[in-house]
């Protein structure tokens, strides 16, 4: 199960043995996006001798590809596909470019390479973790909004959204759905009146995650 996405799209290059390596790594939501991206980078990079690729779609790792681009088998594809299960990353696709310096690394210098050559990308490219954010209403009476407005602004549980004005005040919060009980008993304490949250919208949050706690190689 993957737990991470990468921050932002990077190209990162690693030199070894006069070899020059460059690791293009791109988010993607669907195989045909990961195969368009592989597909992009070998006409991009035409006259590489080999545009090495993996790549993991669905944050169940659904589907999982990779390709050796004619290095000995196992030697590339598959080191790659590692770094990034490893990394616990999903929507994610890497294609390593090989530009051969003349010296041959062998099938285990090429195992590390093409595997170094993610992990560095990887750790430029910065992880991130998509929360499930809930957008929550409740009403209030319109003599009382006033206060209850002052109070919700002073604390720092939750945002809030819109306020609407008809019969009632209608008030949006936004927080991480997982967070919604800790919501309600919040309210209810501090407005002394049993709230209860209804869900109007969800989406996304991206939160960057501190590469010291990332996931060890």
């Amino acid at each position: 199960m993957g737990k991470y996405i990468i921050q932002k799209p990077v190209t990162s290059e690693l030199v070894v043995e006069k070899s020059r390596f460059f690791c293009h790594l791109q988010r993607v939501e669907t195989e045909e996006e990961a195969q368009a991206f592989v597909k992009q980078m070998k006409k991009q990079y035409w006259d590489a001798s080999h545009n090495c690729s993996a790549y993991i779609v669905g944050q169940d790792g659904r589907v999982e590809r990779s390709s050796d681009d004619g290095e000995p088998s196992g030697t590339a594809g598959s080191p790659m596909l590692e770094v990034l299960r490893r990394r616990e990353l999903y929507d994610v696709a890497a294609v390593v470019t090989r530009y051969f310096g003349g010296i041959k690394l062998g099938a285990g210098g090429l195992t590390r390479t093409y595997g170094k050559a993610v992990v560095q990308a990887v750790d430029e490219a910065g992880l991130a973790q998509r929360i499930p954010m809930g957008d929550y209403v409740f009403d209030w009476s319109m003599e009382d909004a006033g206060r209850v407005l002052n109070q919700l602004y002073r604390q720092t549980l939750f945002a809030v959204g819109q306020v609407e004005y008809d019969s009632s005040v209608h008030i949006h919060v936004t927080l991480p759905e997982d967070q919604k009980l800790e919501a309600e008993a919040w309210l209810t304490e501090n407005l002394s009146r049993e709230v209860e949250l209804i869900q109007a919208g969800s989406f996304f949050a991206e939160q960057p995650v501190d590469l010291d706690q990332k996931p060890a190689e």
